[in-house]
C-alpha cells in the first residue's frame, strides 16, 4: 500500500516536525513493515512551470514527428520548445521546465538548438520529473488548474513523501488511507478523523429515472449488495489534478474520472468499487454462482471459462462480472457513458481467493476482498463515490437498491491481566482497555472481565490471543523484557533422531546427495507411475488452499516428489544423479472439517488431543532415492560404469546393516518398477520396501534416462525394529570352515527361499552364507538353475572336526532339498 504524506496529514494532525521517515518509524514498531519512504519528484531542482500551448507547427522533414510549439510560461514573451510527444492540442495546460532546471537524473535544462530552431526549455513528462513510469506523452493538466507560470512543483505534488508499506494478510483494512491514518493516529496518541464519520452532503434522489435493481442469490458468499444509479454524467469532464496526485502516489493512473472516483475512493476507505454502464444493463443485477459452461470477457479482454464454484455478478443475459475481482467487457463504461450503476459490495474472502488462484488473476480488489474489508462500509462507500460523480462529473443521483444479510454479533471475553501474562512486563487494565478502544472495539465490563466488541472492519480478531497481540503491539514490542530461558538438561538425540541420521549417513557415504521437495503432488503423477486406482497410496489428504491447482495433494509416497527434482536436473544437463530424500508421507484422508479448537492458554486435555489426533492422516517417515546414468564416468581408467538395479538394493542393504535389522529379500511386484528386476523387503512378513529399476513406462511417461533405479524404504517401520541396544559381534579364536555348494532348483524357486532352509537345515555352527553364483546354460536341466553358496562354519570354544563339517553341510543340502526340491549339482 502506496500513501502519501499529505494525505496522511489530511486524516491526523501529525506534529509538522515529523518527516515521512519519522511516520515510517512509528509504523514500524506499531507492527506494520514499511519497505521505503520515497520524495515525489527527487532530485528536481529548480522551477517548472504551468505553460499553456499557443501554437504548434508540424516539422515533417524529420524521421520521426516533432513539434515545434509556442508556449506561453507566464514570461514577456512566449518560449519556443521543440517537443516529440502528440498527446497535447494548442490551449491545453502543460508543465515546462525552463533553463537552468536540473531533472532527476542530473540532466540540466538549456536553450540549445535542435531541428532547425532553439528550444528554449522543455515539455516534461511524468518519469522525466520522477513522478511515475508514464513516458507515453507529456503531462497535460486539466483545463483552468492554473495561470501560465504558476508553480507546476506545487500542483503536481512534488516534495510530497511517500510510504510504501507491506501489508500482511491478516490486515486488509490497512490497504485504505483510513487504515494508515488510524494506526499514525494511534502510534502519535493523535485524534484521529475518520473519513466515514464526516457529513454526508448526498443529495436526495432526484427519481427521474428508476434506479437500477440488485439481489444476492448466494447471502452466505454475498451478505451485503448496493447499487446506487447516477446518470447524465458528463464523460468528457477531465480528473482533477489533487486526485491524480494521489493516484499516481498509490501506484494506479487516471483513466477516466468515473473510473479514477471508484479507485479514489477504495483507496480513501478500503472498499472496491466497480461502475457499470447502466445502459448495458438487462433487468436485475445480482450475486451468484457461475452455470455450467459459461464463459466471461473480463475488461482485460480475456475470455475466461468459468467454474461453478466462481461468484459472479449477473444480469438477466448471464455473467456480467467476475464478484470482487474484475469486470466483464460488456458492461464497461467507456469515454461515452453517462448513465452509471455504482456496486458496492462484501464478498467473502475465501470465494474471492480461491477464484482469483483458479483463474491466475489478481486486482487491487481482489487483494482487499481476499483479505477481508469492513462489513458496514458498502453503502458508505458508494455513497461517498456518488457525492464525488454528482459534484465533479455533474451527475444526477437517482437512487439506491441494496439487499443485506443479518450480521451476526461478535464478541470476546478477555481477561483484563491476560496481556501483561503473556507479555510478561506490567499492562494495567485501564491501558487495555484504551488500547482496544483505540483500534475501534466496544470494551465493556462483565464482572471481573472485558466483553469485546471488534470494529467491523478487523475480522481477524475472533480470539482474546488476537486482542492480547493487539495490545502488545500499541504497547510497543521494544519495551517487551528480554529474558534468555533457561534451558534444561538435554538428554541428547532420541533413538529415531539417531537412526535417521544414521541412514543419512549411510547413504551420503555412497556418495549420494541429499535433497528436499515440496510434498505436494496430484493424480496425474499417480498415473505417471503407473499406481492402480486402489492403490493406498494414491488416498491422500487434499489441500484446501494449494500453492498450486496442479498439485492439490500430499504425497503418498516420496518418489512422486524426487522424481521431480529428478528431471528438474536432467534438464538443466545433469545426467548422471545419485539422489536422496527423507521425509514424511501422507497416508488416509484428513478427519472431520469441525476440529476442536483448544485455547492457547494451557495444554489441550486428553480427549482434545486425541481428537486432534484422530483428524491427521498416517505420516510415517520414508527415505528415497533415485540413480541415473553412470555410478563412475568414463576416465582414462576405463569406460563408464552405469547404475543398475543392483546399486539399489545395495544402498538399501546398507541401511538394514548400519540399523542392525535383518530383513527378507523377495521378488518385488511394485507396478512402478522393472517387473523381473524389483525387490521387496519384509521383516516379519510386513513389507518396509522396494528396489530395483524402474518401469520402462514410468521412465517413458516421465521423460527419464533408460534404466534408471530407485529405492523407497519405511523409515519408521525401520527404527520401530531395530534394536535399541545393538550387541557387540562376536569374536571367535578358532579357525573357519569354509565350504562351497552349488545346488539346482527350479527358475520359480528364489535365491532367499534356498538360503533360509541353508540356514534351518546347518544349524547353530553355520556362520554366514553367501549367494556369490547363479547359472543356467547346458549343464542345467530347461525350466532349472543353479545357485551357489559360500557357506562359513565355526563353533566358539573349539575347532570343528570334519566329522562337524560334514555333518552341518550335509544338514543344510537334506533341508534345501525338503523345501526347494534342491539337488546337489
Amino acid at each position: 500500500m502506496r500513501i502519501s504524506m499529505s494525505w496522511i496529514r489530511e486524516l491526523v494532525d501529525v506534529p509538522a516536525g515529523q518527516t515521512g521517515r519519522d511516520v515510517a518509524e512509528h509504523l514500524i514498531n506499531a507492527g506494520l513493515e514499511v519497505e521505503t519512504v520515497e520524495l515525489v519528484g527527487e532530485g528536481l531542482s529548480g522551477p517548472i512551470v504551468v505553460g499553456k500551448v499557443l501554437e504548434i507547427e508540424e516539422l515533417t522533414e524529420f524521421k520521426k514527428p516533432i513539434r515545434w510549439c509556442q508556449v506561453d510560461t507566464g514570461a514577456d514573451q512566449p518560449r519556443g520548445i521543440i517537443c516529440g510527444a502528440r498527446n497535447f492540442v494548442v490551449g491545453d495546460l502543460v508543465v515546462a521546465a525552463p533553463p537552468g532546471t536540473t531533472l532527476p537524473g542530473d540532466f540540466t535544462i538549456t536553450a540549445r538548438e535542435t531541428y532547425g530552431h532553439v528550444s528554449d526549455g522543455m515539455i516534461c513528462s511524468e518519469r522525466e520529473l520522477a513522478l511515475g513510469e508514464d513516458h507515453g506523452g507529456i503531462i497535460v493538466l486539466p483545463p483552468g488548474t492554473a495561470e501560465p507560470g504558476a508553480d507546476a512543483a506545487a500542483i503536481l505534488g512534488v516534495g510530497d513523501e511517500v510510504l510504501d508499506i507491506a501489508i500482511t494478510p491478516d490486515r486488509g483494512y490497512a490497504l485504505s488511507a483510513r487504515g494508515i491514518a488510524r494506526e499514525v493516529a494511534i502510534s502519535y496518541d493523535l485524534p484521529f478523523a475518520d473519513p466515514v464519520d464526516r457529513p454526508e452532503t448526498l443529495p436526495a434522489p432526484a427519481k427521474d429515472r428508476a434506479p437500477a435493481h440488485c439481489a444476492s442469490d448466494d447471502l452466505d458468499a454475498c451478505p451485503l449488495f448496493t447499487l446506487r444509479t447516477i446518470t447524465g454524467i458528463d464523460p468528457t469532464r477531465p480528473t482533477p489534478q489533487w486526485m491524480i496526485n494521489r493516484l499516481r502516489d498509490s501506484g494506479m493512473r487516471s483513466v477516466s474520472l468515473a473510473v479514477d472516483i471508484t479507485n479514489y475512493v477504495m483507496l480513501e476507505l478500503g472498499q472496491p468499487l466497480h461502475a457499470f454502464d447502466l445502459d448495458t444493463l438487462q433487468g436485475t443485477v445480482r450475486a451468484d454462482l457461475a452455470k455450467p459452461g459459461e464463459k466471461l470477457e473480463t475488461i482485460d479482454h480475456v475470455t475466461r471459462e468459468l467454474s461453478t464454484d466462481d461468484l459472479t455478478i449477473r444480469d438477466d443475459r448471464g455473467a456480467i462480472g467476475l464478484a470482487g475481482t474484475m469486470g466483464g467487457a460488456q458492461t464497461e463504461i467507456t469515454d461515452t457513458t453517462t448513465n452509471i450503476a455504482l456496486e458496492s459490495a462484501f464478498f467473502a474472502p475465501d470465494i474471492v481467493a480461491r477464484m482469483g488462484r483458479r483463474h491466475r488473476l489478481s486486482s487491487e480488489a481482489s487483494r482487499r476482498f481476499e483479505r477481508g474489508i469492513d462489513r458496514a462500509l458498502a453503502p458508505v462507500a458508494s455513497a461517498r463515490a456518488t457525492e464525488l460523480l454528482v459534484e465533479l462529473a455533474g451527475g444526477t443521483y437517482q437512487g439506491m437498491t441494496a439487499v443485506e444479510a443479518p450480521m451476526p454479533d461478535r464478541t470476546i471475553r478477555l481477561a483484563p491481566d491476560l496481556p501483561a501474562q503473556v507479555a510478561g512486563l506490567e499492562i494495567a487494565a485501564a491501558t487495555t482497555k484504551a488500547k482496544l478502544e483505540a483500534i475501534g472495539c466496544a470494551v465493556d465490563e462483565d464482572g471481573t472481565d472485558f466483553v469485546v466488541t471488534p470494529p467491523t472492519w478487523r475480522l481477524d480478531i475472533t480470539d482474546p490471543a488476537d486482542l492480547v497481540e493487539e495490545v502488545v503491539r500499541l504497547v510497543g514490542y521494544a519495551n517487551l523484557p528480554s529474558t534468555l530461558p533457561t534451558a534444561p538438561a538435554g538428554h541428547g538425540l532420541t533413538h529415531a533422531q539417531r537412526l535417521r541420521r544414521r541412514i543419512g549417513t549411510t547413504l551420503a557415504a555412497r556418495g549420494m546427495i541429499e535433497v528436499l521437495s515440496y510434498p505436494f503432488t496430484s493424480q496425474q503423477d499417480a498415473d505417471a507411475l503407473r499406481w492402480g486406482t486402489d492403490d493406498p497410496r494414491r488416498v491422500t489428504p487434499k489441500l484446501a488452499n494449494p500453492l498450486s491447482d496442479e498439485q492439490p495433494h500430499l504425497r503418498g509416497a516420496i518418489l512422486p516428489t524426487l522424481l521431480v527434482a529428478v528431471q528438474r536436473n536432467i534438464g538443466r544437463g545433469f545426467d548422471d544423479l545419485a539422489l536422496f530424500e527423507m521425509g514424511s508421507v501422507f497416508l488416509g484422508e484428513a478427519g472431520s472439517t469441525n476440529p476442536p479448537r483448544p485455547g492457547v492458554h494451557s495444554r489441550p486435555s486428553d480427549q482434545e488431543w486425541q481428537q486432534l489426533e484422530d483428524l491427521l492422516p498416517d505420516q510415517p517417515m520414508h527415505v528415497a532415492a533415485v540413480w541415473t546414468g553412470s555410478r563412475s564416468p568414463k576416465g582414462w581408467h576405463g569406460s563408464a560404469q552405469p547404475v543398475t538395479w543392483a546399486d539399489a538394493l545395495a544402498a538399501a542393504q546398507d541401511v538394514f546393516s548400519a540399523l542392525g535389522i535383518e530383513t527378507v529379500t523377495e521378488q518385488g511386484s511394485d507396478p512402478t518398477f522393472h517387473p523381473g528386476r524389483c525387490a521387496q523387503f519384509t521383516i516379519n512378513g510386513t513389507p518396509i520396501g522396494v528396489a530395483g529399476e524402474l518401469h520402462p513406462g514410468v521412465l517413458e511417461a516421465l521423460g527419464l534416462p533408460a534404466r534408471a533405479c530407485a529405492m523407497e524404504l519405511d523409515v519408521t517401520a525401520l527404527i520401530d525394529a531395530s534394536p535399541a541396544v545393538r550387541s557387540a559381534p562376536q569374536f571367535s579364536t578358532h579357525p573357519v570352515a569354509k565350504e562351497d555348494i552349488a545346488l539346482v532348483v527350479a527358475e520359480s524357486v528364489t535365491a532367499e527361499q534356498v538360503r533360509q532352509a541353508i540356514i534351518e537345515g546347518a544349524g547353530e555352527l553355520l556362520e554366514d552364507v553367501t549367494l556369490f553364483d547363479v547359472y543356467t546354460g547346458d549343464q542345467v536341466p530347461a525350466g532349472h538353475k543353479s545357485l551357489a553358496f559360500a557357506l562359513r562354519f565355526r563353533a566358539p570354544d573349539r575347532t570343528l572336526s570334519a566329522e562337524e563339517i560334514a555333518a552341518a553341510r550335509e544338514g543344510a543340502i537334506e533341508r534345501a532339498s525338503e523345501v526347494c526340491s534342491a539337488r546337489l549339482r
